[in-house]
């Protein structure tokens, strides 16, 4: 059984899925996927249960009962994949912004860091991402600077979905109390990492924006992060018990 797997959230990602799992599974490094899917109307789960067949043990799939939220997904994979003795556990979107080559640099850097979690940064080595508008790109860059300056962390690119995490911060972190749902969620699981004493390395990455399918993103999403990164400030975090 391979050491590490790749969580990967759908919603009608019929165009990318099937390229997503072909191209993990063949990289030089031994991957596995969990694909967790929102009820897709697209068929996006279907597709998947067509490709479990040529991949067994290798490719498994979660099926949820509609969008119940980024962050409720990657808590129910993060738990999945602990309780099958998983070392290494990657977040990564479905649409190749995150590009797959870059898993093995995550590994890596956690690896020989010695950190908690490794995080694709698009805003520690300048701005790189490609094809974005400048808005978004704006509002994305100083949503990291927000959150330095109110949580007083060192992390360039806090909402960042590409991240390599070592099971045993994510068997320290109390799952059940992370409170963001949306790209808050990202935001709130570094800033619980680093105050557990875990290490965060940032790696660089280029950050391109999907070519097929359509973009989740919401104004309620930034809503949610900005009062949740003002709530983050003045909680407590504890680890699980």
């Amino acid at each position: 059984m391979s050491r590490n797997i790749v969580i990967i959230p759908t919603y009608n990602e019929k165009e990318n899925v099937e390229k997503i799992i072909r191209k993990v599974f063949s990289l030089y490094e031994d991957f596995s996927i969990l694909i967790i899917d929102d009820g897709s109307p697209d068929g996006t789960a279907n597709i998947v249960k067509g490709l479990q067949g040529e991949f067994p043990e290798r490719l498994f799939l979660i099926e949820r009962s509609g969008k119940l939220g980024l962050g409720t997904a990657y808590i129910t994979g993060f738990k999945w994949c602990c309780e099958h003795g998983y070392d290494y556990i990657f977040e990564m979107d479905a649409d190749f912004s995150h590009n797959p080559e870059d898993l093995a640099r995550l590994l890596n850097a956690c690896q020989e860091n010695g950190v908690g979690l490794s995080v694709g940064s698009r805003y520690c080595n300048g701005i790189s991402v490609i094809n974005w508008p400048i808005g978004r790109v704006l509002i994305s860059y100083f949503a990291s600077v927000f959150v330095r300056k109110v949580l007083g962390v060192k992390v360039y690119d806090s909402t960042s979905g590409f991240i390599c995490y070592r099971r045993e911060l994510l068997e320290t972190l109390d799952l059940d109390k992370v409170k963001m749902k949306g790209y808050g969620f990202q935001i709130e699981m570094k800033y619980s990492s680093l105050q557990l004493g875990f290490g965060l390395k940032e790696v660089p990455i280029i950050f391109m924006d999907r070519t097929e399918g359509t973009s989740k993103m919401s104004s309620s999403i930034f809503g949610e992060a900005f009062w949740g990164v003002i709530a983050l400030r003045f909680r407590k975090i504890r680890p699980r018990k």
